[in-house]
């Protein structure tokens, strides 16, 4: 086996009845190996405009102010090849769980294994990190490993090793994963000219990537890659 892969994986708008649109769900990904050098980039960028340390980086945060400092976390997200990322924007409207015999946690699942599935193969173990967002935290993790490793028959979790839930304000590459799911979920949802500092940095990440962020990539896209899931029969 090749170096494990580190997986760091977000989501916005993700409750049933939040009244958005769109569920986003996305992943940064890197080599084992290539993780803390990741990190010491990023704080780098944070001494570079004289911020501190401990400054979280998250989409709700872009603003006029910080945006030449989002700027240079998207360009470098960009520009390091040991740096992948994969969204799924997922529409919440018309859903019918009930005709498909699921609930909505059962469709989450779903929707986490067609962000991770790329990720999975034999040549390489992956690590799994998910957000830290209510007390179920738990559940979802027992729920998700289960899930990823009986699709890709490794009941042994050698491939699998390790799903586990992480504090997204101690981990860098998850920081880095909420600012292009923001900026994903931003460009579905037809939110471009309300915030300069926002719609500067889609821009940014679409001028960067070569991708719209509304339609899907090839699924074979290695750096960018979003995948805008379509029901079929309302489920």
């Amino acid at each position: 086996m090749t170096s494990s892969v580190n997986i760091y994986c977000d989501e916005s708008t993700h409750l049933p009845n939040d009244g958005m649109p769109f569920m986003v769900l996305g992943a940064i990904a890197c080599k084992q190996d290539k993780a803390r050098e990741v990190s010491a980039r990023m704080f780098d960028i944070r001494k570079k405009h004289g911020l501190p340390h401990s400054f979280e980086v998250k989409w709700s945060k872009v603003s006029p102010g910080q945006l030449s400092f989002y700027m240079d976390l998207v360009d470098y997200f960009f520009d390091d090849d040991d740096l992948t990322f994969r969204a799924v924007v997922a529409p919440k409207g018309g859903l019918n769980h009930q005709a498909f015999n699921q609930s909505h946690d059962d469709w989450y699942y779903k929707m986490m294994f067609y962000l991770l599935r790329n990720n999975l193969s034999s040549e390489a173990p992956v690590n799994i990190y998910l957000d830290k967002k209510d007390t179920r935290s738990g559940v979802k993790v027992d729920k998700l490993h289960s899930v990823l490793a009986n699709s890709a028959y490794d009941f042994d979790r050698r491939l699998v090793r390790r799903v586990q839930i992480v504090e997204s304000h101690h981990v860098n590459q998850l920081q880095l994963a909420d600012m292009l799911i923001g900026a994903t979920n931003y460009a579905n949802r037809g939110l471009l000219g309300q915030s300069a500092a926002k719609t500067a940095l889609v821009e940014r990440v679409k001028q960067r990537s070569g991708k719209i962020l509304t339609q899907s990539t090839l699924p074979s896209e290695p750096k960018f890659n979003v995948f805008v899931w379509r029901s079929r029969g309302g489920v």
